[in-house]
């Protein structure tokens, strides 16, 4: 099974069981179930449209509250393939030609048009800034989009402004710098320290029990997809005599490309991304342990902290040998300043 980031799930139907012990609204469980793709105003659209049932029973009140062995049923509607429209949202970007566009993604900005975010993201600002030259590539709803990061992901991005340039970068991205030019390091700080100061996590991943999570599965598993991540712990914070340490920023390389990889990776061998709730909820105490105003400073950070520091390719049309740079942002240098104090 290929993992597929932009895979659509319209259409399909998705069932959830209520677990034991379960108090909450029809509206507000199935959109923790749906996850970040869906936005709790979309879900409560949905249930009063008549498309989700409760054992069998088309439910329309979404503050109906669930019950623990319920079966919730929801089948999406087909998407509308409506053309997003350009919107004057502000890009940083690192370079510009009549062939690419790289720019360094800030957080919080979704890449391209879905679910519950039909407008201000990537692809709208995309098509403010370039025009129609990205029309039709790659499709109408990620125009020129050849790789993503996600939502709440910073760093350096490529998009392709032309059919010839999307080709040649696509072919880049599907080998992952295993034989050709790409190359990727992404900047993640996480809690603790591995044992071992550099390492390469081999472990294959699928889907968990909802669509939106990954876990790690075992390789005769269905849907296992191998996956393998290298790491480099480049700093360490708080590291006391026998080699342990509060926290620690890794640089890791992908030599695959799996939904979430870092996240589940770093999360599987202990070391969650500091800020994810979804692979490091857990160790989000671990802010306990800092004094004030460190404490809340790492309580509150809104976001995993993951930095795509590194892009190089080949240029797709000119074959010239390109390196984007960006660095850790605000919020993450804050991190790393409140662990050194």
């Amino acid at each position: 099974m290929t993992d597929d980031p932009f895979n659509q799930t319209n259409g399909e139907r998705k069932d959830f069981l209520v677990p034991e012990g379960t108090k909450e609204r029809l509206d507000a469980f199935v959109s923790r179930q749906m996850g970040d793709d869906f936005s709790r105003t979309r879900v409560k659209a949905l249930i009063t449209e008549g498309v989700v049932t409760v054992d069998g029973r088309t439910v329309t009140e979404a503050s109906r509250k669930v019950k623990g062995g319920e079966t919730i049923s929801l089948v999406i509607p087909e998407a509308e393939e409506a053309e997003p429209e350009g919107e004057d949202i502000p890009l940083d970007i690192l370079y510009e030609d009549d062939d690419i566009i790289v720019i360094n993604k800030p957080a919080g900005l979704v890449v391209h048009p879905g679910a519950g975010n039909w407008t201000g993201t990537l692809v709208n600002a995309l098509i403010y800034h370039c025009g129609d030259t990205l029309s039709g590539i790659g499709g109408v709803k990620r125009p020129g989009i050849v790789h993503r990061l996600d939502k709440d992901t910073t760093g350096v991005m490529i998009v392709a402004k032309n059919d010839i340039a999307h080709r040649g970068l696509a072919a880049q991205f599907a080998d992952h710098g295993r034989t050709g030019p790409l190359e990727r390091a992404y900047k993640a700080l996480i809690w603790g320290r591995p044992r071992m100061l550099q390492g390469t996590i081999d472990a294959p991943l699928g889907r968990a029990s909802d669509r939106i999570r990954r876990a790690v599965k075992s390789e005769d598993s269905a849907d296992a997809d191998f996956a393998i991540t290298h790491y480099v712990i480049t700093r360490r914070f708080g590291e006391k005599p026998d080699g342990t340490a509060l926290a620690s920023l890794a640089e890791c390389r992908l030599e695959t490309g799996r939904t979430h990889q870092i996240r589940v990776h770093m999360a599987h061998i202990g070391h969650p991304l500091i800020g994810d709730q979804m692979y490091g909820a857990g160790f989000k105490t671990k802010a306990n342990l800092l004094e004030e105003p460190a404490r809340s400073l790492f309580r509150d950070f809104p976001r995993q902290a993951l930095h795509a520091a590194l892009l190089a390719i080949e240029h797709p049309v000119t074959g010239e040998a390109m390196r984007f740079e960006a660095p850790l942002p605000a919020d993450m240098e804050a991190l790393c300043a409140a662990l050194e104090a």
